[in-house]
């Protein structure tokens, strides 16, 4: 069988490529006494203690605005990068990868199982460099059970994701997707005040 990898340009140093970290001091830092403190303690509060959370996360840098509700058995990556906004929850073993900037708004639905992974790797390269692209949630989206949003993605405000979709692409807003890859479904139609008119 012909190998068709492609041929470097020029030689691969791995060890030197090892040696350069994708984090400062004071993240590495920070990821030492989230993963091995904050992020235990939290997990072992009460269900309904959504207060005792929020100091936790913002004594570790995470911008939660005062109603919002993380359930303690969400899996945060460096909380210093995670942005939470009024209304908006985060359910039971929902991950949130904040490699790069995590931006949640207002009245968001993350629910149980939810994906949102901001960090990715340069293929393009052989020593495959941490890239930590941003994810956006805008207002009023609701990110469905088990779903999978990738780097460098905006979920435009309104938009619901259905239960174990993968999003790779931006979306637009007020609309329902689903599927693996997603795809667009319908337009989200409210029944209550505060959302787009029906066309």
């Amino acid at each position: 069988m012909t190998d068709v990898r492609p041929v470097p340009e020029g030689p691969v140093l791995a060890d030197q490529a090892r040696a350069v970290s994708a984090y400062t001091t004071r993240e590495k830092i920070g990821r030492v006494l989230w993963n091995y403190l904050g992020q235990p303690v939290m997990r072992c509060t009460f269900h309904n203690w959504y207060g005792l959370r929020r100091m936790i996360l913002r004594a570790f840098g995470c911008n939660i605005a005062a109603d919002a509700r993380v359930w303690p058995t969400v899996r945060i990556e460096q909380p210093w990068n995670l942005t939470l906004g009024p209304n908006s929850s985060i359910a039971d073993r929902a991950i949130i990868y904040c490699l790069g900037k995590v931006t949640i708004g207002a009245n968001c639905s993350i629910s149980q199982y939810a994906h949102l992974c901001a960090g990715t790797h340069d293929h393009t390269r052989a020593d495959l460099p941490l890239l930590r692209p941003p994810i956006t949630i805008e207002d009023e989206v609701w990110v469905a059970a088990d779903a999978f949003v990738g780097p460098n993605v905006t979920i435009a405000q309104g938009c619901v994701i259905g239960a174990r979709s993968t999003v790779f692409k931006s979306t637009k807003p007020w609309t329902i997707y689903a599927g693996n890859p997603a795809q667009p479904l319908k337009p989200r139609v409210l029944t209550r005040a505060g959302g787009p008119a029906a066309s």
